[in-house]
């Protein structure tokens, strides 16, 4: 796909293969009409102990909790999307429910999801899948659905280790490019070495790593 080609949502399968996330790249559902909105939540949890007679609580860190993110997709038969090769409405609700809905007998669990979407890079595991049929055939079958989802983040126990540590080279880092940066000076900032630089500007399909536009959104790998 070119970059002027308009890119959809992508969800794909992904497993813990020894703490480490593998991507299932052979298996995906993309979905026929981008989200018009996302929401993506952070929260923190405190420990709050509070005496008798105490007039306020003290309240200290506790843990970051997972991430949270939902939007609505709609799921079209009617041919008004015009998308080659798009099954009809009850085929689709499938064969996205086998990725992140469908429970595995052989790992009793449901599968890591990741969600890739232009900037947005998350891996997580489905909390909510809810559809409503909008349109019908006279026969019955379904011709649009509305389906709304929600993710919580999921880390590898290897990132979950790491997470005490969050400025740890050995962890994934996204970071927006600010106004003044270069690709050595960040990478120095994040690995404490320059010379990764090249790594990087591979990693992030850059031509020019000379050039980096602020808002640009970078992704630095764990070291290997």
């Amino acid at each position: 796909m070119s970059d002027g080609e308009k890119k959809r949502l992508a969800l794909s399968p992904c497993a813990d293969d020894g703490g480490k996330i593998s991507v299932d790249e052979g298996t995906v559902f993309e979905v026929m009409v981008n989200p018009s909105s996302y929401s993506h939540a952070h929260s923190i949890s405190y420990n709050k102990k509070e005496a008798i007679g105490q007039a306020g609580a003290e309240t200290k860190f506790g843990s970051v909790d997972a991430e949270k993110i939902n939007f609505d997709i709609v799921l079209d038969g009617t041919g008004v999307v015009d998308v080659a090769g798009v099954p009809d409405v009850k085929a689709q609700v499938q064969q996205l429910s086998d990725i992140v809905y469908k429970y595995d007998g052989n790992k009793h669990e449901t599968n890591i999801v990741r969600l890739l979407w232009g900037s947005l890079i998350f891996f997580g595991r489905l909390d909510s899948m809810s559809i409503e049929y909008t349109l019908f055939k006279p026969s019955g079958e379904p011709l649009r659905a509305k389906v709304k989802l929600a993710f919580s983040s999921f880390l590898s126990k290897e990132e979950e280790a790491l997470q005490a540590n969050r400025s740890s080279p050995d962890l994934s880092h996204y970071v927006e490019v600010q106004a003044g940066d270069t690709l050595p000076l960040l990478c120095y900032r994040i690995y404490k070495d320059s010379a990764y630089y090249l790594e990087v500007a591979r990693v992030n399909n850059l031509t020019s790593f000379r050039d980096l536009k602020p808002g640009t959104r970078l992704h630095f790998p764990p070291l290997r």
